[in-house]
């Protein structure tokens, strides 16, 4: 069984707080949008899927237990809750694709005039509570589609051997995962020989997340660090990298984790196939490049310190970029779950 990072039910909202994995599993409770906002821009909740996910229902909870006095003013305060969500981490587009559809959606509920307020109220909580559903299926479904374009370049039953980097599993996601997925997948077809995460430095999502969920899934396993990738390549048969996305440009350029754009380009150097696994909620087709993408900087302190403990001389400044672009022609393939696609074909796959 994997894990559950995020624990919804009878409009209570809790999150499993991944600043504290793996020395300590601890559940906080997220009673409305100012929680919802904390927790993600803290990282105690991160992965653009789990990002999306928590601040809607953060809203979901928040609107549950408060009066409004007509449905015009229930409009303006989810869009205005919606906008401020987004801001908390923005380089994770799910958020910000998610708040745009549930503005509209809201939007639409308003001007009808067969809903009266308190069935607008609940059909818009009921939309919030449908993604954590979808998310999961959508996981399995980038699983399967994963794993089968994975094996078809592995003769006969050999098993593989593949490279993930930052956290892409269930404590990314509502459940199952996505790189982290397509992993599972393969392993409970009893095809992965074995995982190499890397520590994903700065903020070890690596070390403390994948590491943590790859050992309670029993999937053989070995943390590497970052620098260490090339070294592996060379001296090991690699059959894949599989990573996530926090936002996939219409050109197929994906923003990941800091560190994913190295990997890339070593992996084109010795000829390992890369794989990008993500939903569709991750591709933002209104940015046309990955030079478009805003990327997040982080405080010093990320880099300076581990815990309290100061690992940096004192005085040293510090550039500290939570993500960078990979180009997509060091891509061979977009893991979505509607199927597997060149960088080049998301356009025509996924325009509306």
């Amino acid at each position: 069984m994997s894990l559950k990072a995020i624990r919804y039910e009878n409009n209570s909202l809790e999150i499993l707080d991944q600043l504290l994995l793996p020395a300590q599993s601890k559940y906080i409770q997220v009673k409305g949008v100012e929680d919802g906002w904390k927790v993600i821009n803290k990282m105690q909740v991160r992965g653009a899927p789990a990002i999306a996910i928590v601040g809607c229902l953060s809203l979901a909870v928040e609107i549950h237990n408060k009066h409004f006095e007509s449905k015009k003013e229930l409009r303006q305060d989810i869009e205005g809750k919606l906008n401020y969500l987004v801001s908390s981490r923005p380089t994770a587009v799910n958020m910000k694709i998610a708040a745009e559809e549930l503005i509209a959606l809201v939007n639409e509920y308003s001007k009808n005039a067969e809903l009266d307020l308190d069935t607008m109220k609940s059909n818009f909580i009921q939309s919030i509570e449908k993604m954590l559903e979808k998310d999961i299926a959508d996981n399995r479904a980038i699983g399967e589609h994963g794993a089968s374009k994975i094996l078809l370049s592995i003769p006969g039953d050999s098993l593989v051997r593949v490279i993930t980097h930052c956290n892409t599993g269930s404590l990314a996601t509502a459940g199952y995962g996505t790189a982290l997925g397509v992993i599972r997948m393969l392993h409970n077809m009893k095809r992965i020989e074995h995982v190499y995460c890397t520590e994903t430095r700065p903020y070890n999502q690596g070390a403390r997340l994948t590491a943590y969920e790859l050992v309670h899934d029993k999937i053989p396993s070995t943390l590497i660090c970052d620098s260490m990738v090339a070294a592996l390549m060379k001296h090991r048969n690699i059959s894949a990298v599989i990573v996530g996305a926090d936002r996939v440009a219409a050109n197929g350029d994906t923003a990941n984790k800091i560190g994913t754009y190295q990997i890339a380009v070593i992996a084109k150097h010795h000829g390992v196939p890369f794989y990008v696994a993500a939903p569709q909620t991750s591709i933002d087709l209104k940015i046309i490049s990955g030079d478009r993408i805003v990327i997040e900087e982080r405080p010093d302190r990320e880099m300076t310190h581990i815990g309290e403990h100061r690992i940096a001389a004192k005085g040293i400044p510090c550039w500290n970029p939570a993500f960078d672009v990979t180009p997509a022609s060091l891509i061979a393939g977009i893991i979505t779950e509607k199927g597997v696609f060149k960088p080049d074909e998301l356009v025509r796959e996924f325009a509306s």
